[in-house]
């Protein structure tokens, strides 16, 4: 599973014949993915989650993306640390990747190891995002249900909720529920998820509170999980949401190769023709068609310049 997931993170040779093996096992994993604002307890709920799941029997996979180092580049490992308790379960798989820079709070091959952990057989695979504030939101295109932490004493909810992250929880937990400010949290964001505009049948996020560090809340925020995952699978929603995620995951493989591929035109050289442009000697239009002409040109021939 760990070479698997490096060869999908490097890239390697063989990773296509893998994921040529891999594909008609996939699709039986429930991808939950554990997002919010740094600091509202992601790897100490999602540690809790995965101790209720194996009360359960089930097996679980995690990735849990962490901020890439300065320094080499790889994960700082900081959420596999808080999850040592699993690491001697052999229905549990837990693997730390970097960021490497990508935005979004996901890595850019956390797509691939999904697929991976899911043709393994794992019932259930959390996501864990880097935590990046309002504008993660891409973690909702990967998983089938996307829980949105928040946690009192952290200023307004509203406002760690807002743009596109509450619009795209299915299911809102309210950490550290301990807390005296807890009620007005869940209190703002009921209110606020009423303000999103729903046909009638459509799915409502429950709001939980949960004490992730003593199991407090728990079994309920397990159970709400799994009424959205019954929800997606009674309105079609499920194949939906995973035909929008495979579209996702094959144009980004195909930018890749675009891009992989540019180094290796030697009439056209990107790097003169961003020159060009900042010199106003070009626009980006036209350098755009011209990088675009390259890569249409048959090989062996001249790409038009």
């Amino acid at each position: 599973m760990a070479r698997l997931v490096s060869w999908v993170e490097d890239e390697a040779p063989a990773l296509t014949d893998v994921a040529r093996l891999l594909a008609p096992h996939t699709g039986r994993a429930h991808v939950v993915g554990v997002t919010g604002a740094p600091g509202v307890g992601k790897s100490t709920t999602t540690s809790a989650l995965v101790r209720h799941l194996r009360a359960q029997d089930r097996t679980v996979g995690v990735l849990a993306v962490d901020p890439s180092s300065p320094f080499t580049g790889g994960a700082l490992l900081g959420d596999r640390v808080r999850m040592g308790e699993h690491a001697e379960d052999p229905g549990v798989f837990i693997r730390s990747m970097a960021a490497r820079g990508h935005l979004g709070g996901l890595a850019w091959s956390t797509p691939q190891a999904v697929r991976v952990l899911d043709a393994a057989g794992y019932d259930v695979v959390l996501v864990e995002t880097v935590g990046v504030g309002q504008s993660e939101v891409e973690v909702a295109g990967l998983a089938d249900t996307t829980l949105v932490l928040l946690a009192p004493g952290m200023g307004d909810g509203i406002q760690a909720a807002k743009a596109g992250i509450l619009e795209t929880a299915d299911v809102l937990g309210v950490n550290k529920a301990d807390h005296p400010d807890a009620d007005r949290v869940v209190h703002d964001l009921r209110a606020a998820a009423a303000l999103v505009e729903r046909e009638p049948d459509d799915w409502r996020p429950p709001v939980r509170r949960t004490v992730a560090r003593d199991g407090t809340g728990l079994a309920e925020l397990v159970t709400a999980l799994g009424e959205h995952r019954s929800w997606l699978e009674a309105s079609g929603q499920l194949a939906r949401r995973r035909a929008r995620r495979a579209r996702a995951e094959v144009e980004a493989i195909a930018v890749a190769r675009l891009r992989s591929r540019w180094a290796d035109l030697g009439d056209v050289d990107l790097d003169v023709l961003a020159g060009e442009v900042a010199a106003g000697r070009s626009d980006p239009y036209a350098a755009a068609a011209t990088l675009l002409d390259g890569l249409a040109a048959p090989a062996g021939g001249s790409a038009r310049r």
